[in-house]
């Protein structure tokens, strides 16, 4: 008996990396190794900044939470102490949203902490 290989599955296979990585350039676009192990590394890469973005974004939060309260003579360390210490729940995400799209508001919880 002859050997049965699945070719329609297998080209199916294929076609749906190499539609993947349609847009890459050189040879990552139309042969099939290459290809392949572009779209496995990308893979790789999205997973890990999946991961990497959420701590990015906290630090940017605090970057600007810092840089907002130096305007009122504070550091963040302190901000952040004061805050805690007067129980309000405000995440870093909102508080930073509120110093560059709110000042005033910002600067009333500022005036709360102080």
């Amino acid at each position: 008996m002859p050997r049965s290989v699945n070719t329609v599955a297998s080209r199916a296979r294929r076609k749906k990396i190499l539609k993947r990585v349609k847009g890459q350039f050189g040879r990552r676009k139309n042969v099939w190794t290459v290809a392949k192990n572009a779209y496995e590394k990308g893979q790789q890469y999205a997973y890990r900044d999946r991961r990497a973005k959420k701590r990015f974004f906290r630090g940017l939060w605090i970057q600007r939470i810092n840089a907002a309260t130096r305007e009122y003579g504070m550091s963040y360390s302190e901000f952040m102490g004061k805050i805690h210490s007067k129980n309000i729940d405000l995440s870093r995400k909102a508080l930073a949203d509120l110093a560059t799209n709110n000042p005033e508001a910002f600067k009333a919880i500022v005036d709360a902490v102080k």
